[in-house]
């Protein structure tokens, strides 16, 4: 952690909450995180040109042997 980040928390939050801020802080980051990646998913699932390569994969697939992909 940079040194100048560190004092503003060690002045800020006193010690009895550094624990419950800091977890507090880092569910929120992780939450964001996730919502981030949700987004980026749904944004991939309706792109042509992911779906026009989803496209090409499915025909490289034998029709004997097809693999029902489970995405």
């Amino acid at each position: 952690m940079p040194t100048d980040l560190a004092a503003r928390f060690l002045r800020r939050v006193p010690p009895s909450q550094r624990s419950q801020y800091v977890a507090a802080a880092i569910e929120a980051k992780l939450r964001e995180r996730e919502e981030f990646l949700a987004r980026a998913c749904d944004l991939a699932n309706t792109s042509a040109d992911v779906l026009d390569i989803e496209a090409s994969f499915d025909g490289l697939a034998d029709e004997v042997d097809r693999l029902q992909e489970p995405w």
